[in-house]
């Protein structure tokens, strides 16, 4: 199992979060999510952001093959209507671990926190 860690450097303005929790939402996530080879290699993703809105962005999934089939979707997804590429730098920073442990379920954790921001 691999965690891709992206790392968006804050300090960074509300339209640039805005802008980025928009392509999450509205064309990343259902790219992803509608390709059945990455359900099957998906385990988790959590976004992680600070006031300043610097962010982390963890994807968790089975296989390189997986990591490697999400990072061509999201590179070959085109822009969405009202879409600015200014607004969407792309992360500062990605590493990959290797996932040495996991302890406990996210699921229910995540039940409280809303899909959207």
């Amino acid at each position: 199992m691999l965690a891709q860690v992206m790392r968006f450097n804050g300090p960074r303005s509300a339209e640039l979060v805005a802008a980025g929790d928009r392509a999450s939402e509205v064309r990343l996530r259902p790219i992803m999510m509608a390709h059945p080879k990455v359900r099957e290699e998906f385990v988790a993703l959590l976004s992680l952001r600070q006031p300043d809105g610097a962010q982390l962005t963890v994807l968790v999934m089975h296989s390189p093959q997986g990591l490697d089939l999400v990072r061509e979707l999201v590179m070959s997804s085109e822009l969405l209507p009202g879409e600015d590429p200014a607004l969407l730098p792309g992360p500062d920073r990605v590493d990959v671990y290797t996932v040495t442990e996991i302890l406990g379920s996210l699921t229910p954790a995540t039940s409280a926190v809303p899909a959207q921001r």
